[in-house]
């Protein structure tokens, strides 16, 4: 056996009162066996005020006195007073602290306490986020256990306020679950710890009933005496609520008896009395060495730049997130122009292929009858010439000058009051000034009634296209309705009841935001179908029944016409809107037929 085998420290002398049935006399000196502190279990209670925190700082103070390294887990932040006697490290959260830790510092500081012989005070009390506070404990706690199982060199930790950590009801955390790991399998690696409560109540009994040592200051709580009651034994239950400050039951496995003794007052400044009305200055302090701390900080400036560049990186994919979202909404749009172009050139198919126009009535929604169609045109059409691609070309580019400068218009005008329609049909008649469209209006293949007609009059044209032939033009606008999106059904719907708008309202008013490069892309399909047309300054005017009109060479009376549109417009409005308008399409219709001579005068480039 080695001298360090047989060391003891000195914390108290044999008290005299009830309860105290020793056989060494009041006044003896009460010696603790050093190696039995550092690697065994320990428990010592008290109400506040009762001396537990004294006698605890009176073990350390003998212990570092003897070159003994301890980790004190402080939660109240009143350990620090040992530095006016002793180089401790007071690592934790506050300012006052002489290093700032985390869970990263964790295996440094068991890599200082173990191997180097830092006494280490790990401050919890002034993190704000308990989570932090306990992961921090954990992680040291962790790294003791693991280099001990190496080292196997005697060492203490002690645990401030362990009823937080292995309560007797609830559930533990990973910090409770690995001081536990630590007092049942500790012992053996040379890894001690010591639990202190005011109420032993709240902490886990398996804990308590396994300790090696412990220590009963003053208790008053009945569920607390009740306690010591079931552990020591009734007469001390009853003793313990008159224990005097620094006094208490001294319970060892190396000792036969219970001892009632008086623990010795600490020599270094308490930072855990409760403040008095006398002022008071805190006593000088012993600073731990610069090298120590620049080895820490290190970790602390490794961190900072982690966290700096985790937070550039966040920032960075934000802004690719935000251009995805961008790109994303033109690839909508695109997609539904595209949708728009299919739909349209199906349309003008079947208009080539209209009865009414002379052609066969093939349905071209039948796939067979589509092919079959495209292929007489590619026939008949051979290549294009090379004016026929000059003008396809000049007349693209002048479209998208026109979207632009409408944008542009819309962007530099300030905003005034919309166009409101007259009383009258639900679609503007033609009293409003519209820009002059740079189409024609004819074609060389359109039919001329004066020169293939001779001296025929209107009247004696064949009646107008039945019921049959109206349905073809309604499957086909349908159609191209359908191939929209609801963001384009609701703009379309907006324009029907407000007659004339901008495309910012009309999106708005479709559920969508006020983004005005949006708003004019998705406006820009519903004009190209002929839905819309353009009525100056960003303003533009619903053209459905005008569109449907022209499909038919003016040829409708007001009641086929009106009801023509309706079906049509069935496409997009909502079922409540079809009820409520049915009155409005008729009241449309006589608009319409009224509106005709205007057409014809003000009307006759065409729309847009």
């Amino acid at each position: 056996m080695t001298d360090s085998d047989t060391e003891t420290i000195s914390v108290a002398e044999i008290s005299d009162g009830p309860g105290g049935v020793g056989t060494e006399d009041p006044g003896t000196t009460v010696e603790l066996p050093v190696v039995d502190i550092l690697t065994g279990r320990g428990f010592i209670t008290g109400k506040s005020g009762s001396g537990k925190s004294n006698t605890a700082s009176v073990m350390i103070e003998n212990l570092l006195s003897s070159n003994f390294p301890v980790l004190i887990v402080d939660t109240d932040g009143e350990y620090y007073g040992l530095k006016q006697e002793f180089e401790l490290l007071h690592a934790g959260a506050d300012d006052e602290c002489d290093i700032q830790v985390s869970p990263e510092h964790a295996e440094r500081l068991a890599t200082l306490a173990l191997e180097q012989n830092v006494p280490i005070i790990l401050d919890v009390s002034g993190y704000l986020d308990d989570a932090a506070a306990d992961e921090l404990v954990t992680e040291v706690a962790k790294h003791l256990f693991a280099k001990e199982k190496k080292l196997k060199k005697p060492f203490l930790m002690l645990i401030e306020e362990c009823h937080e950590y292995i309560p007797e009801k609830g559930g533990m955390d990973e910090a409770g679950k690995m001081l536990i790991k630590i007092g049942k399998r500790g012992r053996k690696h040379g890894l001690g710890v010591v639990g202190i409560s005011q109420r032993p109540a709240d902490v886990k009994k398996d804990f308590i009933t396994q300790c090696d040592w412990l220590v009963w200051h003053r208790l008053t709580w009945r569920n607390d005496t009740k306690v010591v009651g079931r552990i020591l034994g009734s007469e001390y239950a009853d003793a313990i609520e008159d224990m005097g400050n620094g006094e208490g039951f001294l319970v060892t496995d190396w000792s036969e008896s219970i001892r009632r003794v008086q623990f010795h007052k600490k020599q270094t400044f308490d930072a855990g009395a409760t403040p008095g009305l006398d002022d008071f200055e805190r006593p000088d302090l012993k600073s731990v060495d610069g090298d120590l701390v620049s080895d820490l900080k290190e970790i602390s400036d490794e961190k900072a730049r982690r966290e700096s560049e985790i937070a550039d990186l966040k920032q960075e994919l934000e802004k690719k997130e935000a251009k995805i979202r961008q790109l994303e909404r033109e690839l909508e749009e695109a997609r539904d122009l595209s949708r728009m172009a299919d739909q349209f050139a199906q349309a003008m198919f079947q208009k080539a292929e209209a009865p009414y126009r002379g052609g066969s009535g093939r349905n071209l929604n039948r796939p067979e009858e589509k092919q079959a169609a495209l292929g007489e045109y590619n026939q008949s059409a051979g290549e294009p010439s090379d004016e026929d691609v000059a003008a396809a070309t000049a007349n693209a580019d002048a479209e998208a000058a026109d979207d632009a400068s409408e944008l542009q218009a819309a962007s530099d005008t300030p905003p005034r009051p919309l166009l409101e329609a007259p009383d009258g049909p639900p679609w503007p008649t033609h009293g409003f000034g519209h820009l002059e469209d740079t189409t024609a209006s004819g074609s060389d293949d359109e039919f001329d009634f004066e020169s293939e007609m001779g001296d025929f009059e209107p009247a004696d044209l064949q009646p107008a296209p039945g019921a049959q032939d109206r349905r073809d033009v309604v499957d086909r606008m349908t159609a191209v309705v359908g191939a929209l999106s609801d963001v384009h059904h609701g703009m379309l719907q907006h324009y029907r009841e407000r007659h004339v708008s901008d495309p910012v309202t009309a999106h708005v008013a479709a559920g969508e935001t006020a983004d005005q490069h949006l708003a004019y892309g998705r406006n820009r399909p519903l004009r190209r179908a002929g839905f819309i047309r353009h009525a100056g300054r960003g303003i533009y005017e619903y053209a459905l029944p005008d569109l449907v009109r022209d499909e038919y060479d003016d040829l409708l009376d007001p009641d086929e016409l009106a009801e023509t549109v309706a079906a049509i417009e069935a496409a997009f409005l909502d079922e409540a809107d079809e009820v409520a308008d049915s009155d409005a399409v008729a009241d449309a219709a006589d608009g319409t037929a009224d509106g005709a001579e205007l057409l014809s005068d003000g009307d006759a480039g065409g729309d847009e």
